[in-house]
């Protein structure tokens, strides 16, 4: 597998990025990986990196976004942050990735039985972690269709939670970010979410 170079990754169109990643994920849950030398990927990315895909996924140590798509030292921007939440700061990093950097996709990835949104479902307060949980709170109020144990405890509502999730924070970006909104209208850059199982290893991706 080869490491990426400013002409591979200019040559890419967001939707063979994206091919890129459902590949890179199928050989995951088929247990393969890609034939590639990772210290051989330090020495040819030492001069600079020219990855081909931003991700914001989840803290969760099951959610490695370089394990579950396959892909090596150079190919992606990993932006993890509990429950994958937004801030300023991330959407500058989104920007950084996209306008200066180059990259072709970005994929905001939640995963099932996650604990942030669980901890959002259940109101939990505590120091910092309010604050972040704070952040998934639209998500619980956009959910209408479950009404009663609208908690925790339901893996069909936090299910529901989490995919709402995502998708907000998909709008989010494109109406806070100019910057990466131009990008995706010229077609530049796709912005699409995914839903990482954390039982099967499968990403179902939101088109």
């Amino acid at each position: 597998m080869h490491t990426q170079s400013k002409e591979t990754q200019s040559s890419l169109t967001p939707a063979a990025a994206l091919q890129i990643l459902k590949d890179g994920n199928q050989r995951f849950v088929n247990n393969l990986k890609a034939n590639r030398n990772l210290l051989q990927q330090v020495n040819e990315t030492s001069a600079g990196q020219f990855p081909f895909a931003t991700i914001l996924s989840c803290i969760d140590s099951r959610t490695s976004a370089e394990l579950i798509f396959d892909q090596g030292l150079g190919d992606i921007f990993s932006i993890r942050i509990a429950g994958n939440i937004l801030n300023e700061d991330i959407l500058g990093s989104m920007e950084f990735a996209t306008k200066v950097v180059g990259t072709k996709i970005i994929v905001v990835l939640g995963h099932t039985k996650c604990g942030a949104i669980v901890g959002a479902c259940n109101h939990v307060e505590m120091g910092n972690l309010t604050t972040l949980l704070n952040k998934i709170q639209p998500a619980i109020v956009e959910e209408k269709t479950i009404t009663e144990n609208r908690d925790g405890k339901n893996s069909a509502f936090v299910n529901r939670v989490t995919d709402i999730h995502v998708r907000l924070t998909i709008d989010r970006i494109r109406r806070e970010s100019p910057i990466v909104a131009e990008l995706e209208q010229q077609g530049d850059i796709k912005i699409i979410g995914g839903l990482y199982d954390v039982e099967t290893g499968f990403v179902s991706f939101f088109e």
